[in-house]
């Protein structure tokens, strides 16, 4: 039926399947839903939908360590592959390349200059490298061999800076949880007058994107340095 699709997912040879909703289910996938009951055509685990045959309790409960089925169909429909149509495979193609693109621009920079790659100038290199994108595969394992064979059009490093950051008491709290969302926190001093200084480590591509998050949080008011 066209109002229908399956996603199928496999452990230690068992096969699980789900009948799903395709438009519904590819948005889904690419995280844009997130209610899982509004995608499936039933709640039914299958081990074979057209066949309509059934798994036992104790396969499961194997798999997925759990019998609740809506738990079941969100590992499926999260580790298991979508049966796409040719439409949906070109449009999951393109927005997994653009989120290839844009890690790839929050994590590589340019040897020479330090300084991280436009997105457009890393996904014309794709292009030209002829690189193909798997809309199932995960976005940094990914990243990691279009690396590879970008090298010869385009100089590509991940290397890491620590950034010695100090931010005025008022605007602490706030910048502190946003600290830990972009980095790895390696030293927090909290001062007599409620100041915050830390040391944080992030991907060098990422500094501007985290000058610019705490320049709008403290107003232009923190000092952002980079130490050895």
């Amino acid at each position: 039926m066209a109002d229908t699709t399956v996603v199928r997912f496999s452990f230690e040879g068992e096969k699980f399947e789900i009948l799903v909703k395709p438009d519904p289910a590819l948005e889904y996938k690419l995280g844009k839903k997130k209610d899982i009951a509004a995608i499936l055509v039933s709640e039914e685990i299958y081990t074979d939908s057209g066949k309509g045959t059934k798994p036992a309790a104790e396969k499961l409960l194997k798999a997925f360590n759990t019998e609740d089925q809506t738990e079941i169909a969100e590992i499926i429909m999260k580790k298991g592959d979508l049966n796409l149509t040719t439409d949906q495979r070109r449009k999951m193609i393109e927005e997994k390349r653009k989120q290839i693109v844009e890690y790839m621009a929050k994590t590589y920079v340019d040897p020479k200059t330090h300084l991280p790659h436009p997105p457009l100038r890393i996904e014309n290199a794709m292009r030209d490298a002829r690189v193909s994108i798997d809309p199932h595969n995960n976005i940094q394992e990914q990243a990691k061999d279009i690396v590879e064979k970008l090298r010869s059009v385009l100089a590509l490093k991940s290397e890491n800076l620590n950034l010695e950051i100090i931010i005025p008491a008022q605007f602490a709290s706030q910048s502190y949880a946003v600290l830990k969302s972009v980095g790895s926190l390696k030293k927090e001093e909290w001062q007599n007058n409620g100041s915050l200084k830390a040391i944080l480590e992030i991907p060098a591509a990422a500094k501007p994107n985290v000058i610019d998050r705490l320049g709008s949080i403290t107003k232009g008011s923190a000092s952002v340095e980079v130490v050895q």
